[in-house]
């Protein structure tokens, strides 16, 4: 009886998973339509005003026009129409479709580098840059981007995109993360809100400056957990428990390819218990990566217990066909300088980077990473 029970509840997930797929490609179709039928209205109306054959006035006399033969129809207001121009423009120019696909095909090729055996997500995405990198130089190339790129993302998602970034290189990393991570609405907002693209290039800047062995566009610095409900004066045991209870939050924040393999997680070395902070797998990086939490700025000794833990986790937890562990610092605070000594003559992967629990003002992420491309300068000099 119980093991009819089992077969039945096994009948019952396939027909739902069935109807779950269904939906999912339903709405995938209906969302391409529409991003289309944006497009091709924002190409009329962009033509129309820029000819001068309309003016604000006939944009206006448009809305009100479509809401009398089809009041229950929203987003055709005028400001909707004027949203719909913009993104047309945007992406209809070749220059910046041409910039697009170059940076997406260089994002793929840096994933690709990390590891031989690519994962399922990368394998999907890379179909999609692949197709890109074969598209011509023709008068369809932007019908192609359009239909091959911008239709899988969702209209709201790409407002914000719009709203929210200034460069090509900033609407590239967003369109990318919103597709290679299946972003919703609400993650991609709460990624543009807290500079996501200027923290990865901070770090990217970083990483490339102390090591060769690090994968760049994948780790930030400074990272935010502006979710998270610390007291004052809280301990590593405070920080560690408020991440652990909001866990989704966390591995939006540092990267959705992030698998949440446990805190406190138990390394015997020799006769000795050791207990590490929270471990990951990454499922692109095919790798271990290890956070230790730290609530007050880096000190050099630090990085001496991280490479305990991750020649640990190299020689008794990763498997023969995994690559090497990585650690990640996150401390309250660190010196650049302190942080280039410490790392200079470091032989494990690892990063040492800042948390912050507050949204940071971009402004200060744009100086530093002017400071920082400063700095680097000077050292080529020398």
């Amino acid at each position: 009886m119980g093991k009819s029970l089992e077969n039945t509840d096994a009948d019952f997930n396939q027909i739902f998973l069935l109807i779950k797929e269904a939906k999912n490609r339903v709405y995938a179709k209906a969302n391409k339509e529409l991003v289309l039928l944006y497009f091709n209205v924002g190409k009329v109306v962009s033509e129309k005003v820029n000819t001068g054959n309309w003016g604000d006035k006939t944009v206006q006399e448009l809305a009100d026009f479509i809401a009398s033969k089809q009041p229950e129809l929203t987003g055709f207001n005028r400001r909707g129409l004027y949203r719909m121009k913009q993104f047309y423009e945007t992406y209809s120019d070749p220059v910046i479709v041409s910039s697009v696909m170059t940076q997406l095909q260089i994002v793929e090729n840096r994933i690709n580098s990390v590891s031989q055996t690519e994962s399922k997500k990368v394998n999907k995405f890379k179909k999609v840059s692949t197709a890109l990198t074969q598209i011509q130089h023709t008068d369809n190339q932007v019908l192609e981007f359009l239909s091959t790129v911008l239709t899988k993302i969702q209209w709201s998602s790409h407002l914000h995109i719009l709203n929210k970034t200034k460069t090509t290189e900033e609407k590239t990393f967003y369109i990318f993360l919103a597709i290679s991570q299946r972003l919703t609405v609400r993650e991609l907002e709460r990624q543009l809100n807290t500079s996501t693209f200027e923290r990865t290039l901070l770090s990217d800047k970083i990483v490339s400056s102390v090591s060769t062995k690090l994968p760049q566009n994948i780790f930030r610095d400074p990272y935010i957990f502006e979710f998270l409900t610390l007291p004052d004066g809280h301990s590593e045991k405070d920080f560690e428990k408020a991440i652990t209870l909001n866990l989704q939050k966390f591995i939006l924040e540092v990267g959705k390819g992030f698998t949440y393999m446990g805190h406190q997680y138990r390394l015997q070395v020799g006769n000795r218990d050791y207990y590490t902070d929270l471990l990951f797998y990454h499922r692109d990086l095919q790798c271990l990566v290890l956070f230790e939490l730290k609530i007050q700025e880096f000190e050099p000794e630090f990085l001496g217990k991280l490479n305990f833990y991750l020649e640990a986790l190299d020689r008794d937890v990763k498997r023969p066909n995994e690559n090497a562990s990585i650690g990640i610092l996150l401390c309250k605070g660190k010196d650049t300088e302190v942080v280039e000594y410490a790392l200079a003559r470091n032989t494990s992967p690892a990063i040492i980077a800042e948390y912050q629990t507050k949204l940071i003002d971009k402004k200060l992420l744009v100086e530093k990473l002017h400071q920082l491309a400063e700095l680097l300068n000077k050292e080529i000099e020398r």
